[in-house]
């Protein structure tokens, strides 16, 4: 079992920086490909970002490539989201997403991850 803990989320004004951090227990990440996931007040869960193990790939949604940033630490076990030129359409809870994986792998879907944490919200005020 993984468990994951999100954190750094919070209030921003527009064009603003946020570092989303994912802490992961219970197992090594080494193995597992992450991702970033948000969810806005009545809207669907959207893919963000995602990252192989061994962070050889990277994948990011259209919205965020150029702004956002995901990397990984393997020695913290941890998974990091950085956000640059905040947007007020980029409030949402957004989630950290593990699953097990094939090396350089990468996904996109909600479906294709079995861990998931609880989620950070983050807002940005115009």
């Amino acid at each position: 079992q993984v468990q994951l803990v999100e954190s750094g989320g919070g209030l921003v004004q527009a064009g603003g920086s946020l570092r989303l951090s994912c802490a992961a227990s219970g197992r090594t990440l080494s193995n597992y490909a992450m991702g970033w996931f948000r969810q806005a007040l009545g809207k669907e869960r959207e893919f963000v970002a995602a990252i192989s193990w061994g962070s050889r790939s990277t994948y990011y949604a259209d919205s965020v490539k150029g702004r956002f940033t995901i990397s990984r630490d393997s020695a913290k076990n941890t998974v990091s989201l950085q956000m640059n030129s905040l947007k007020p359409e980029d409030t949402a809870v957004y989630y950290c997403a593990a699953d097990r994986s094939s090396i350089g792998a990468v996904y996109t879907m909600p479906g294709q991850y079995d861990y998931w944490g609880q989620g950070t919200q983050v807002t940005v005020s115009s």
